[in-house]
């Protein structure tokens, strides 16, 4: 079945409009007028690693994206580093995931719920976001799209094993590169348990989402060993909650549209669970350890925008006996109004500012402020980032307080000396160059020797110039006295 667009004869299928739209979207202003902020600079420096570099930096951190990361590795050998190798498989994953959408919806409610759920994907801001950023988000999401609708296939038809072996592995693929995305399970699990399927569906299911789960299980088991890198987290507080809410509330209402019934495979059946399991899920794991943050749960957009779509197509059919000609415009306009309401939106995810910083930007003014002989320090180390990111602005700085670069650590951003050798360093210099966070983005600082850094600058040194620029600062500091 394929949808009708009114003032178009053309019939297409059904997922290939989301798809191209999506790809668009992800393809407009893909580079983000060069910039890579933090996260996506731990991608870069660490994909451009060797592949047992790669390895031996698993071992001690940031486990739980390995499968990224080698991936990544891949393509940069394959295509080079650049801003849009970085996102690229993302943009891709995205459109992938709209695809589904629109298949998934087309099947359990018709072809203009499966057109409206892809369209509503691609333009959720969040999915916007995520849809240009070079992490492994997209991808898991990708992934939870191409395992709902196989679901959705074998509870229509279940008995194909060879659906069931895609099934666990595309759940399996979604574990290893976010081992949290396996609370689609729990969301399945509760569709599956309103649709009322027979027995043996169950002890298909529950066989094959076993063996995913150990499949998983030695990441899972590894990865908490490396907990201390998530110790950032926030603890969860009530104006947290106030997204998923909205979320939630929303997604009700366009469930409530769809008129569920028990017993029957529906739009409201394999939607609700897949926003509402992992948004609450999750915010029962944050009581007991700070985990709430919103991309690990991405792909629960996906049941909220098979819901959207639903809800335009009970509209229509609402519209339909006394408006049958009108009715047929209620998707296209849709459509069109939320693409004009969320186009601000739309311009500022693709914009520099749209992130916290951006690690290239400053690197430029290293270069132009250096001098030969200079000294360069990092505070707080994690800032090391734009270095490893940009190398070549760096050349001729000796980085003072490193003992031990990240590739022979094993970490992401090396291993720093005692703060009494780092004194003792920055003692001897004349020049030193400081990078570190902007102003208005710079957080206190926890760690020893990096106050200890700071106020030996304050102490001894001048500062004579001064950049800052998206998030990110270079100041110059001259010696005024000795010690």
């Amino acid at each position: 079945m394929t949808p009708h667009i009114p003032g178009d004869r053309r019939l297409l299928p059904i997922w290939l409009t989301p798809t191209l739209w999506t790809l668009a979207l992800g393809l407009w202003g893909v580079s983000r007028q060069h910039s890579v902020w933090r996260d996506e600079a731990a991608t870069w420096q660490v994909a451009r690693r060797s592949t047992p570099e790669i390895w031996h930096m698993l071992g001690n951190v940031d486990a739980v994206h390995g499968l990224y990361y080698l991936l990544m590795h891949g393509l940069f050998e394959c295509f080079g580093s650049s801003t849009t190798t970085l996102r690229l498989p993302s943009v891709v994953a995205m459109a992938v995931a709209a695809a589904c959408v629109a298949v998934t919806g087309h099947r359990l409610a018709g072809a203009r719920a499966g057109l409206g759920g892809g369209f509503a994907f691609s333009l959720l801001p969040a999915a916007q976001f995520y849809l240009q950023e070079g992490r492994p988000y997209a991808l898991v999401t990708a992934g939870a799209a191409i395992s709902t609708l196989l679901l959705v296939t074998l509870l229509k038809e279940p008995g194909r094993v060879t659906r069931w072996v895609a099934y666990g592995g595309a759940v399996t693929l979604c574990g290893l590169l976010n081992w949290l995305s396996l609370m689609i399970l729990l969301a399945h699990a509760v569709t599956i348990a309103w649709t009322g399927v027979r027995r043996g569906v169950w002890i298909r299911w529950t066989t094959t989402s076993t063996a995913a789960v150990v499949c998983v299980l030695p990441l899972v088991l590894f990865s908490r060993s490396q907990s201390d890198q998530i110790s950032w987290i926030p603890p969860l507080t009530w104006h947290m909650m106030i997204g998923p809410a909205v979320l939630l509330a929303i997604g009700g209402v366009c469930a409530r549209l769809d008129r569920p019934q028990t017993g029957r495979l529906s739009v409201a059946a394999v939607g609700l669970p897949l926003l509402a399991v992992p948004q609450i899920t999750l915010i029962g794991l944050s009581l007991v350890q700070p985990l709430f943050l919103d991309r690990y749960i991405l792909f629960s957009l996906l049941g909220l925008a098979l819901l959207i779509g639903a809800a335009l197509d009970a509209a229509a059919r609402a519209a339909a006996p006394k408006f049958p000609k009108p009715s047929r415009w209620i998707l296209p306009a849709a459509i069109v109004v939320a693409m004009a309401a969320l186009l601000p939106q739309a311009l500022a995810k693709r914009s520099p500012e749209s992130r916290v910083d951006d690690v290239l930007a400053i690197a430029a003014d290293v270069q132009r402020l250096k001098a030969p002989g200079d000294a360069v320090l990092f505070i707080p180390a994690a800032r090391r980032d734009t270095k490893l990111v940009s190398p070549h602005e760096f050349s001729g700085l000796r980085d003072i307080a490193l003992v031990e670069s990240p590739e022979e650590s094993g970490t992401l951003k090396g291993v720093e000396n005692s703060p009494t050798r780092i004194r003792s360093a920055m003692l001897t210099q004349q020049q030193i160059l400081l990078v570190t966070d902007a102003a208005q983005v710079a957080r206190p600082l926890p760690a020893k020797r990096d106050r200890m850094k700071s106020s030996v600058l304050k102490k001894y040194f001048t500062p004579v110039a001064d950049k800052q620029i998206r998030g990110r600062r270079v100041t110059v500091y001259n010696r005024i006295e000795s010690p």
